[in-house]
């Protein structure tokens, strides 16, 4: 019986592992997108996981909540925060902190 639960751990330990990747390239997928539809550069290509949780979507289903960071920049000289939150598979939300239009 040990045997069987060992191996449900480590099968979902794999599928929360090969899901966080997804997520993580979505996430990087809308970040760029976002850049490019502001005009600005996203720097160190990348973005970072803040903070996950559990939250129900529009359907009342139970799903992971990830909130990731990124950094980008208007003119190429300074950094500046932005945030999205993932529900599930789906972007929920996204905001770049403000800066001056050039």
């Amino acid at each position: 019986m040990w045997e069987l639960a060992a191996i449900a751990v480590v099968l979902a330990a794999v599928w929360f592992w090969v899901d966080s990747l997804r997520a993580r390239e979505r996430a990087l997928k809308a970040g760029r997108g976002a850049c490019r539809r502001y005009g600005v550069q996203l720097l160190d290509d990348t973005v970072a996981i803040a903070r996950l949780s559990l939250a129900r979507d529009r359907d009342g289903r139970l799903r992971l909540e990830r909130h990731y960071v990124f950094e980008f920049s208007e003119t190429g000289d300074n950094r500046r925060q932005g945030s999205m939150v993932l529900l599930g598979a789906e972007l929920s939300d996204i905001q770049l902190e403000p800066y001056t239009i050039q």
